[in-house]
């Protein structure tokens, strides 16, 4: 994989940027302090501001690597955060990369969550090189499920109880999409 970090994309109604220290109020308030956004995650809700500050400081101070990925998603118009979406994990033997994301939920049900899942995509099959990108869900959070399906991700099974999130321990949902199949003509109705 050829490592980029970080870099400012854009879509038709968001850009994907990096967070910076400005950000910790709207992300408190959009998505980080809700329990109904953060319900099938695996990191609390947020009961504070300095909660939310001390985690933005120690992302931004991961930027420097260049296997780092943690994007902002703000919307284009008024440049308001409304989500992250970031790399959580990298398998270099097999340039396989997992991906997890969240938006408040203002902003559900608008397209927007699948509009940046399928930037990154584009972003880290094309410039990246990645061979495969995954995603790994709670079943019960089947809205996430769906936001894979519409940018080419494939259902690919069921793991039980082999995990905990805010809502105890629970089944995982695995979705893959490869850099074939990303490629092939079918898929690329998406971009």
């Amino acid at each position: 994989m050829n490592h980029k970090g970080t870099e400012f994309l854009k879509s038709n109604r968001l850009i994907l940027r990096k967070f910076e220290p400005e950000d910790t109020s709207m992300m408190f308030q959009n998505w980080a302090n809700d329990e109904l956004v953060t319900k099938f995650l695996t990191w609390p809700t947020h009961n504070d501001t300095q909660e939310t500050s001390s985690i933005l400081n120690h992302w931004i101070s991961q930027y420097k690597e260049p296997e780092t990925y943690r994007w902002c998603i703000a919307l284009k118009e008024n440049k308001i955060p409304i989500g992250s979406i970031s790399v959580v994990s990298i398998n270099p033997h097999v340039e396989s990369l997992e991906i997890g994301y969240c938006i408040g939920k203002d902003y559900w049900n608008q397209g927007l969550t699948t509009e940046a899942v399928q930037v990154v995509v584009d972003f880290l099959f094309s410039q990246v090189a990645a061979n495969r990108i995954e995603a790994h869900i709670d079943p019960r959070n089947e809205s996430s499920g769906s936001v894979l399906v519409k940018s080419g991700f494939r259902y690919t099974g069921l793991r039980r109880q082999v995990a905990i999130n805010n809502t105890g321990i629970c089944d995982v949902i695995t979705y893959e999409i490869l850099k074939d199949d990303y490629f092939s003509e079918n898929n690329r109705k998406f971009f």
